[in-house]
This record gives C-alpha cells, structure tokens and sequence, in this order.
C-alpha cells in the first residue's frame, strides 16, 4: 500500500466521496487532519517511486550505452590494428618482390615510404570532406541568430 511508513491505513475510503459519511462527520480534529493529510503523502510516495523507476531505467541506459560504447572503441582499435598490419605486410611484400627482382635497398626502401605517403595522401583527401560542416553548426546558428530578424524560422 502507499502508506506513510509506521502507520496503517489512516484514510477511509469515504473521505474521497463528495458527501462526508457518519464516521466522517463525528471524528475529532486529529482524525481529519489525518485525512487531510494523508493523500498529500501517497501522492508524494507515488511521485517518489516514479522518479526512482525514471532514475533507475536512465541509469540501466547509461550504463548499456557505456557498454555499448566500450565494445565500439575496442573493435574499432582491432580493426584498426588488423589494417594497419595488412598495410605493412603487403609493403613488406612489394619490398621484397623488388629486392628479388634486383633492386638496392634504398630504392626498396623509398618505394615503400612512397606507397606509405600515398595512403596517407588517400586517406587524408577521403577524411577532408568529413570537416566541411563545423559540429553543432545548425544549432549555434539558431542560438546567435537575432530574435528580431524576419528572415529567422521559429
């Protein structure tokens, strides 16, 4: 029941009707007070409960979302990690096919800073389209645009 702890069941079912009933009308002083208070109380232990389950669900949110999250920096570091030995074997594996075709070291070796440079050249160019829209652009717009201009959309 949504009782006040300690205490039973201190409002009768009549003191919600319109008409005050026959123990209603000869009750002293401590018991409407009683009456009058308790609603106030199990509205507030209701009130209560719900934040509490509100507060309980958003922390088991958070909490899945962290989790979720974690999972998503770790597999994004594996792959990460997974591309970045691909890329070095497969380096590796032109250096050596150009030494097995007679090539000196040097040149072997500035061959592959060259293909290095090219990816970072294709990834850079691929990444710069990323930046062409300032984060949260739209919504700083919104906030600095004067309240008295007519051309502003509400």
């Amino acid at each position: 029941m949504d009782t006040a702890p300690g205490r039973e069941r201190a409002v009768p079912r009549a003191a919600f009707s319109a008409s005050p009933g026959p123990s209603d009308t000869a009750a002293a002083g401590g018991d409407a007070e009683a009456s009058f208070i308790a609603p106030f109380e199990r509205v507030f232990a209701t009130l209560k409960r719900l934040a509490s389950n509100y507060a309980t669900l958003a922390v088991l949110d958070v909490r899945r979302a962290a989790v979720q999250f974690a999972w998503l920096v770790a597999g994004g570091i594996f792959i990460a990690v997974l591309v970045v030995t691909a890329w070095l074997a497969a380096v590796i594996a032109v250096a050596v096919w150009l030494i097995g075709s007679g090539m000196s070291w040097p040149a072997v070796l500035l061959i592959a800073a060259g293909l290095n440079l090219v990816g970072a050249a294709v990834v850079g160019v691929r990444i710069k389209h990323v930046f062409d829209d300032v984060p949260f652009s739209a919504t700083l717009h919104q906030i600095k645009t004067d309240a008295s201009d007519p051309a502003r959309v509400t």
